[in-house]
């Protein structure tokens, strides 16, 4: 028998976990992961060579550093990072964001370091 679908409420998934800049994956859509992150403070500037990262405000305020400028993100609004695009991520205040991203992306692209991190299950 196959399960029967229940929705995710990204409210009661947000509330499972504190820490930061550690990707949880909620939902696998096809080769994708939808992935909820919490932000605060300033990431690393890198790069995913080989695909987009679709980024979703969900609560708080998001400031995409990229080489030729900055995209301003509230609630509710996206961005998609187009690859091979430097970018670093910088949240004033703790933020709450939706990522879409092809299963395996790492959260530092090309840059590796400390902060690589894979997605944990929620």
């Amino acid at each position: 028998m196959t399960p029967s679908p229940s929705p995710v409420n990204l409210a009661d998934k947000l509330s499972q976990f504190s820490d930061l800049w550690s990707q949880k994956k909620i939902a696998d859509l096809n080769d994708y992961e939808v992935k909820l992150a919490k932000l605060k403070g300033e990431f690393i500037w890198h790069t995913h060579d080989d695909t987009d990262e679709l980024i979703m405000v969900v609560s708080g305020r998001l400031t995409l550093r990229l080489r030729d400028g900055e995209v301003e993100l509230g609630p509710g609004e996206l961005f998609v990072v187009p690859r091979g695009v430097e970018h670093c991520p910088v949240a004033e205040e703790e933020t709450a964001i939706l990522l879409f991203e092809p299963a395996g992306t790492l959260n530092t692209g090309d840059a590796g370091g400390p902060r690589t991190k894979a997605p944990e299950g929620l």
